[in-house]
């Protein structure tokens, strides 16, 4: 599924909490948050913390995949590699 919204986003994270028969709270539970925060989530609450979301995303056993959305007809360029380490680094240097 192609994820453009918060709302696709907590969409997503509905149906594979309901596919794996856990309660609201229980996955809040899991991800160490209140069951508000996941019915905001849900419902495509846009200020969720990307930390937060990444929780819940493994809890729910789920894996985030980013890929460079083309327009149609437009030849993919060839797979690259991201250091997501490298990516981290600058974020923390940015930070302080």
């Amino acid at each position: 599924m192609h994820v453009r919204t918060p709302r696709d986003l907590g969409l997503v994270i509905r149906e594979r909490r309901r596919a794996l028969g856990l309660e609201q709270q229980e996955l809040a539970d899991r991800v160490g948050v209140s069951r508000q925060w996941v019915v905001g989530v849900e419902r495509g609450k846009q200020r969720a913390d990307a930390g937060l979301l990444m929780k819940a995303l493994t809890a729910l056993g789920l894996a985030l995949d980013v890929r460079e959305e083309r327009a149609p007809g437009t030849p993919q360029p060839a797979p690259g590699r991201v250091d997501i380490d490298a990516v981290v680094a600058a974020a923390r240097r940015k930070d302080k």
